[in-house]
């Protein structure tokens, strides 16, 4: 009897063992983390990427957030980045979205349960490399022939810039395969001067960065060449549109005819005082000024029949430059309008601002008979001849207006054009 008992005492002892262990068994599993695999990456481009996870165990408990969490860091964590994906046992995908360009990232799969957060081990990958992205400098300093434009490269995607520049075609969408500059290499600003280009035409401009990847380009621009004129000579004068009429921005500078016969240069003092034909000079009778205060011509070329303009030009009339004065609101105030500014070409603080874009200078004149110096005024005064009887106007450094009057037709002034 003694020994029955003895076996159900036994028989209880270990029966409460086993249930103290169960129990632990239990308690201990409930406590622990999920445990878990990253899958492999895959569909990498240059801002998204594929991976997930798969979920071994939830660690006897409910499963209460799971999906991926990268970063350049090697331990990525859920304070990381992260996706949140579906909850449960098992298999799952996961977007991974925001990335950069040719960057190297760490990415684990992590599951949460009441207990914490497990996670799989860590997976490396890199980003693909991406396009430029650039924006298209504004045009500017326009010409007959020339522009300025650029661009600003923002991002190289990720890989090295090897060309850039910018594009240019007459079709609205350039590319590198029409025209282009090449600018160096590199992000940031670059400046490209276009040169070449026909005169009084549309043209389409696009920034441009090429890298491994290919070549990215900034948004279309387009501007329009000025209406440029050439002389006989084949002096390049640019035009600007003032009310009805078109004017060549510079003083002339031809020494032919329109019919190819020269026209004289005369440099001795008494010769140019007894002319009653055609003939130009230079200011001071030095070649250097007319380059850019053109030449002085005496009444005579004015009005050869050979004509002084190009085809298609002419010597303004003494109405045409009243039709010009008025427009800008009188020979008051004309002047300043017409002027070039900030002292460029004239003497001394002004108040002109060339609004117009007609860019007057103080080219001076050459006087005939004169008891004082041949040549006079340069900066200071402008002259201009009209195609009227002797008629010219002028403008001075410090006034307002334009001026009329007459002179003698052996003055030496400047002459600009007008288009018919």
């Amino acid at each position: 009897m003694k020994k029955i008992n003895r076996i159900k005492i036994y028989s209880l002892i270990i029966l409460g063992f086993i249930l103290i262990l169960i129990n632990s068994c239990n308690k201990n599993d409930s406590n622990n983390v999920p445990a878990l695999i990253t899958t492999s990456i895959g569909n990498i481009d240059e801002t998204t990427a594929i991976s997930g996870g798969k979920i071994i165990s939830d660690g006897g408990a409910t499963i209460t957030a799971r999906g991926v969490c990268w970063s350049i860091k090697q331990t990525p964590t859920i304070a990381d980045n992260k996706t949140a994906d579906s909850l449960g046992k098992g298999s799952f995908t996961s977007t991974i979205t925001g990335l950069s360009p040719n960057v190297a990232y760490y990415v684990r799969a992590y599951a949460t349960n009441i207990a914490g957060t497990g996670y799989g081990s860590a997976i490396s990958f890199t980003t693909v490399g991406a396009l430029p992205v650039l924006t298209t400098t504004a045009i500017s300093n326009i010409t007959g022939t020339t522009a300025t434009s650029g661009g600003y490269i923002t991002s190289d995607g990720g890989e090295t810039i090897t060309k850039r520049g910018v594009c240019l075609s007459t079709g609205q969408a350039p590319t590198i395969y029409n025209s282009k500059t090449l600018d160096g290499t590199g992000t940031g600003n670059f400046t490209s001067n276009l040169a070449g280009l026909s005169a009084n035409t549309i043209y389409f401009v696009r920034a441009y960065a090429t890298n491994s990847k290919g070549t990215g380009y900034g948004s279309t621009l387009s501007f329009t060449t000025l209406n440029i004129v050439i002389d006989i000579d084949g002096h390049v004068y640019d035009t600007v549109t003032i009310g009805t009429q078109v004017w060549i921005t510079e003083n002339l500078k031809v020494i032919h005819y329109c019919n190819g016969d020269p026209i004289p240069n005369i440099t001795d003092d008494q010769q140019w005082n007894h002319l009653t034909t055609g003939a130009y000079c230079d200011y001071d009778n030095t070649p250097g000024s007319s380059l850019t205060y053109g030449k002085l011509y005496n009444f005579y070329v004015v009005i050869d029949s050979r004509k002084l303009c190009p085809t298609g030009w002419h010597v303004p009339s003494d109405a045409d430059w009243s039709i010009l004065t008025a427009y800008l609101g009188g020979e008051s105030v004309a002047g300043d309008k017409l002027k070039a500014c900030c002292m460029n070409g004239w003497y001394g603080p002004n108040t002109a601002n060339n609004e117009t874009g007609f860019t007057a200078l103080g080219g001076g004149f050459r006087c005939d008979y004169c008891t004082y110096n041949e040549f006079n005024d340069i900066d200071w005064n402008g002259y201009w001849w009209s195609s009227t009887w002797y008629k010219y106007r002028s403008m001075n450094w410090h006034g307002s207006g334009v001026s009329n009057g007459s002179e003698s037709p052996g003055k030496g002034f400047s002459v600009r054009c007008l288009k018919d």
